[in-house]
């Protein structure tokens, strides 16, 4: 165990709603994610706090509280946190350092050997000079980007998840743009935005929408919009201080590599956002990240690796496969059924064909994903010599692509159909 330290947290933190209601609620895995995006390390908050690395790991993955006294109060002590947010009496180091002042002893002026002075009057101020047209336009911005609070973001994230379920059932060609919209007022708002907190909610919420919005172009061959998209989502999410958001936006790009041919790069793109985590990832979103390097990996041709990562990936998932903080990623059984089919399929294993039937049974609603089902049990029924079977769910398909406008799916599906 490594001595205590303190790590002072910013008072901007400790003013921010959703820190005060995370002290208030003594919800410590809400606390230390915030004070992780405040670019304080959890081996920081482990050294303070006088824990291990790997139980501050599952505290912020949710996997363990606190809840003895003693441990509340070490990390009211290593992160200088204020008594009074936990619940606590004042903690020793509150105490000010400077003895209070004496109060001034009343001299009468009649008695005074000094004579009383009438005040001085201020110096007049200099007048303020007009706004000049480049200030006037920064100051309506600074202005509609102060109204953009926490509150606003949190409201922009629903927007953001609305679309997301019209988008599993509908696709995309009807819902870019107004996502790209609400893309670029976001973008703006955190541009111009002056309140940190403010910034970090914002960014949380622009990342979602815009990891969202590249994916909905790469569906429909946008592939240069797609690719901005990505690199918006990106650097969004180095602005909300969220390793998770940043490894799930970056990943999500390489699929733009994928369907360009450049497998190699897509290989280590994947394996980047991985490692650029550190280890400090929810369960769920470690579970997608393995699942995606297998994917990227069998687009290789590299067997071992591919069979090695779903491995990791089924290992990773957790008990619940619901994060309410990942409400983008779907991986209860059935979808990563579905995902280890298609690596299988893509590897020309017939196991896929397993995979692939079990996961069928569960995409009521997913339409753009039963679509990618059906084209991988066509691949693969294809490869086993029933071509009648094969040629029934490649139309199957094929109906479902026509309903989500998804151009990748159609464009595989045609290749299908050419073929069998």
């Amino acid at each position: 165990m490594h001595e205590q330290e303190q790590v002072a947290i910013p008072e901007r933190i400790l003013r921010d709603p959703q820190m005060i209601e995370a002290c208030k609620s003594r919800d410590f895995t809400a606390l230390f994610s915030i004070v992780r995006r405040a670019g304080i390390y959890p081996s920081q908050i482990a050294r303070a706090c006088k824990m291990t690395p790997s139980r501050v790991g599952e505290i912020i993955s949710g996997r363990r509280a606190i809840e003895k006294m003693e441990l509340i109060e070490r990390v009211a002590d290593g992160l200088r946190i204020p008594g009074r947010l936990l619940g606590l009496a004042d903690r020793p180091w509150e105490a000010s350092p400077n003895p209070p002042q004496q109060p001034s002893r009343r001299i009468d002026p009649a008695r005074s050997s000094v004579r009383a002075t009438a005040p001085v009057p201020p110096p007049p101020r200099a007048p303020e000079l007009p706004l000049n047209e480049e200030q006037r336009a920064l100051d309506r911005e600074l202005a509609t980007a102060g109204a953009a609070d926490a509150s606003v973001a949190k409201l922009f994230a629903i927007q953001v998840d609305g679309v997301r379920q019209l988008d599993r059932r509908l696709g995309a060609a009807q819902l870019l743009p107004g996502l790209q919209s609400q893309v670029d007022h976001m973008e703006s708002l955190l541009h111009f935005s002056a309140a940190p907190g403010a910034r970090t909610a914002l960014a949380a919420a622009l990342t979602e929408a815009a990891t969202l919005a590249g994916w909905q172009a790469l569906d429909l061959g946008n592939y240069v919009q797609s690719w901005k998209l990505h690199e918006t989502a990106k650097s969004a999410a180095r602005e909300a201080g969220s390793p998770a958001l940043l490894a799930h936006a970056t990943a999500q790009q390489a699929y733009v590599l994928l369907d360009l041919g450049r497998v190699q790069e897509a290989v280590q793109q994947v394996e980047h956002a991985h490692a650029e985590a550190g280890g400090w990832l929810p369960p769920l979103m470690d579970t997608w990240l393995h699942a995606a390097q297998a994917e990227a990996h069998a687009a290789a041709d590299e067997d071992a690796a591919c069979r090695a990562a779903l491995d990791r990936a089924d290992a990773a998932r957790p008990r619940d496969p619901a994060d309410p903080a990942l409400p983008f990623l779907f991986l209860a059984g059935p979808h990563l059924d579905r995902w280890r089919g298609n690596c299988l399929a893509a590897l020309g294993a017939d196991e896929a064909l397993q995979d692939l039937t079990a996961a069928l049974d569960a995409m009521d609603g997913f339409n753009r994903a039963e679509a990618g089902v059906r084209c991988d049990l066509a691949v693969v029924l294809q490869r086993r010599g029933e071509l009648e079977e094969a040629r029934r769910q490649a139309g199957l398909a094929q109906e479902l692509a026509l309903v989500t406008h998804s151009e990748r799916q159609r464009r595989r599906i045609e290749n299908i159909l050419q073929t069998v």
